[in-house]
């Protein structure tokens, strides 16, 4: 059988053949890195701004008990942060954005340049994953009429160049996770009693970090309550050690 009667046969007896993708399927299949992207900074922002603004605001309640030190203390530390989340997540993701833009363009001008030595090793790299050689150079000649460089990018990279990382869309969702992670220990310790502010704080900060556990690892597919028990480990030491550095400075200035 030939192998374009053979890609045929095999599209029309397949269960989905002639089928349109669903509303939800296409929303799914794009623009899934530029959600991945947001979601992981977003996420990684939420952390950061829980452990470090409770450690700052639980080591300054440890030398002080005046509560506006604390929240002027903790707001510039705040606002500090979210910059600063901001700044390191749009200049790292526009850095990989540079990098697949280069790739496109270094894409284009090889296909320009030798559009029959690209289609050859485009057919090359599909008889490498296992493809027959005519239905591996069928495949390569079908997908180069539709999208040549979609294709090699896609095989050699990986790369959708319609779904590339958004340096702004990371750089937000960073920003505003921080504050809102930093808002709790920072609202949890100013507004709990003197006596009772660092061990509410305390609580609520592992509360909140369970739950941002439990969506890092749902994110990446890990295990649950070691993702857990790892954020709730480096919080628990980052406030252990900024309350004893908070103590022992407040009892020497005292």
């Amino acid at each position: 059988m030939e192998p374009s009667r053979a890609v045929e046969e095999s599209r029309s007896t397949a269960p989905d053949a002639g089928r349109e993708p669903a509303g939800d399927e296409t929303w799914a299949r794009t623009g899934l890195k530029a959600r991945l992207n947001w979601l992981r900074a977003g996420v990684l922002g939420a952390n950061d701004g829980i452990i470090s603004i409770a450690g700052l605001v639980v080591g300054v309640a440890a030398a002080t008990t005046d509560s506006t030190a604390i929240l002027v203390a903790g707001l510039a530390a705040l606002v500090a942060g979210a910059i600063s989340m901001a700044l390191g997540e749009f200049v790292s993701v526009s850095s990989a954005r540079d990098t697949e833009r280069a790739l496109i363009e270094r894409e284009q001008a090889a296909l320009r340049a030798d559009p029959e030595g690209e289609l050859e090793e485009l057919a090359a790299m599909y008889r490498a994953k296992g493809l027959s050689p005519p239905t591996a150079r069928q495949v390569a000649v079908e997908l180069t009429g539709r999208d040549a460089i979609a294709a090699h990018l896609d095989v050699e990279h990986g790369l959708d160049p319609e779904d590339l990382t958004n340096p702004w869309h990371a750089g937000l969702a960073s920003a505003v996770a921080f504050v809102a992670g930093a808002a709790l220990p920072l609202a949890a310790m100013v507004l709990s009693p003197p006596e009772v502010r660092i061990g509410v704080t305390f609580g609520a900060v592992l509360v909140a970090l369970t739950v941002t556990g439990s969506v890092s690892a749902w994110f990446g597919r890990a295990h649950r309550s070691r993702a857990v028990l790892r954020l709730l480990v480096g919080g628990a030491l980052a406030m252990a050690a900024t309350y004893g550095i908070g103590a022992l400075l407040g009892a020497t200035v005292v």
